[in-house]
């Protein structure tokens, strides 16, 4: 049907429409930059703790390699690769997907761009000292917690940057009705200062004394998982699904249960990490039923996402958003589960200290996060640059390399941690037994790494082409939502 004899049956529909576009293309345009640098920077993060991930992953089974070198011993390399990930990739993709989901949602163009290119300017060198002063000696040896002191307050000071904005634009936004993934970015941007400070207070700059530093220790590394990368990659999930099919989130009703459950319940489940440790044993049996009670917030999400795309599967096939975003929701279904039994103690006797724990790490962190992530990237990068992706090949090889990976990565070494946990259980098996028994899962583990590398080395081919290419402007494909209910929650979002 032309344009115009659609105009004629539904005239405000359209005209609102055009409306909406035209407004959407000055927010993506307001969002360029600060979003650019941020996923650019991310990516270039990406690349190096890749690079130092497969070090890392070859001296556990070639103990010589780059022995001769202090700088790129164990100790070094694998907190170094942790916080690059961690803190370069994952938490700047994460901002950058934050700021253009805010400013969509709350439709309104990105105010003070100068103080989001600060923050990320800020943020990348604190990265730097922080990164550098592990490779040099200086780490903190606490979990997630690596960087010298020198290094945070740096990192402190651009977060601050972007959460004063964040507030900000929230305040002033248009669109007075709270979309579901507004929820989940202003939790988590309200919850990570809390988190990072009072870690940074309590084992680096007053320390607290004994055990005490071990149960704060694992307080703040499960948090700042599930109360700052869990909220982001969730809001992310419930904006893109719904755009990309063109179809509202199936229950406003399991979206509130999802959110406050995961609110509730997760910031007490660390401490099940402890299971077996000299702590009292109520806190680790709060952790445990903490962790038990998750099962609410993940099945509430599970069952939102997959009856929203419940018809909408064969459409996988053709948008490299959804087919990510999806892979990422249902790794955040197998690593809560996953996450939920090894809380047990009578499971936890078998996994701790075990490859089991790696795996399971590896499936959230990169699974359920990073996927999403990737997904994200690839629907808001062509808005933001008006380019499209120049190679559907380079797409498909990135995803298809990052979920082989993610497969040959995490099921062997979940076997290989069950098998570990079991001889280390038995007093009749030598420990240096069990250690060479676990080798060929390392070497396994490798492969693995090289080929995720194989998968971001084809996804910077593909950025970097799309920035070079001279295309035409990006035109939105068209897509009509006449339902009443429907153009509020996809085209109004």
């Amino acid at each position: 049907m032309s344009v115009p004899a659609l105009k004629a049956l539904f005239p405000g529909d359209v005209q609102d429409t055009a409306g909406r576009r035209a407004q959407l293309a000055e927010i993506d345009a307001s969002c360029r930059w600060p979003v650019l640098y941020f996923f650019l920077s991310g990516l270039g993060w990406l690349l190096l703790g890749t690079l130092l991930a497969l070090v890392t992953s070859m001296k556990l089974h070639l103990p010589d390699f780059l022995a001769e070198s202090s700088w790129l011993t164990f100790g070094r390399v694998r907190p170094a690769h942790l916080n690059t990930v961690i803190y370069g990739f994952a938490s700047q993709s994460a901002i950058g997907v934050c700021i253009w989901l805010m400013c969509r949602l709350c439709r309104v163009p990105l105010m003070a761009a100068g103080i989001i290119l600060a923050a990320n300017v800020f943020w990348n060198l604190g990265l730097t000292v922080g990164v550098v002063g592990i490779l040099v000696g200086d780490s903190t040896a606490i979990e997630w917690l690596e960087m010298p002191a020198y290094a945070t307050p740096i990192l402190f000071f651009s977060y601050a940057l972007i959460a004063v904005w964040a507030i900000i634009t929230f305040r002033l936004r248009r669109e007075k009705q709270l979309y579901v993934s507004q929820w989940y970015l202003l939790a988590a941007l309200l919850w990570f200062p809390w988190l990072y400070s009072t870690a940074q207070i309590m084992l680096l700059i007053q320390p607290v004394r004994g055990v005490v530093q071990a149960a704060v220790n694992w307080w703040f590394a499960h948090n700042v998982l599930g109360l700052w990368f869990t909220p982001i990659g969730l809001a992310a999930i419930y904006y893109f699904i719904p755009k990309v099919i063109g179809r509202p989130i199936r229950s406003y009703y399991l979206s509130v249960l999802g959110f406050w459950s995961l609110a509730l319940f997760y910031n007490w489940n660390g401490l099940h990490h402890l299971v077996g440790g000299p702590l009292p044993a109520w806190m680790i049996t709060i952790s445990v039923v903490a962790s038990v009670m998750m099962l609410i917030p993940v099945i509430a999400v599970a069952i939102n996402h997959h009856y929203t795309m419940w018809g909408h599967f064969h459409k996988l096939r053709y948008s490299p958003t959804l087919r990510f975003i999806v892979v990422g929701a249902m790794c955040y279904t197998l690593t809560s589960l996953q996450g939920v039994a090894s809380a047990l103690r009578s499971v936890s006797e078998v996994t701790h200290f075990t490859h089991h724990t790696i795996a399971h790490a590896h499936l959230g962190m990169y699974g359920f996060f990073t996927m999403v992530m990737f997904g994200s990237i690839y629907y808001i990068f062509p808005r933001i640059t008006l380019r499209e992706w120049p190679s559907q090949s380079l797409i498909s090889a990135h995803f298809w390399a990052c979920l082989l990976g993610l497969v040959l990565y995490v099921v062997p070494l979940s076997y290989a941690g069950v098998l570990q946990g079991l001889a280390m259980n038995t007093a009749e098996i030598p420990f240096l037994k069990v250690v060479a028994g676990t080798l060929p899962f390392l070497q396994l583990r490798t492969l693995a790494g090289l080929i995720l590398a194989a998968g971001h080395v084809a996804f910077f081919a593909n950025i970097v082409w799309m920035l070079c290419r001279v295309l035409g402007p990006y035109q939105q494909p068209v897509r009509m939502i006449l339902t009443g209910t429907q153009q509020t929650a996809v085209a109004g979002k």
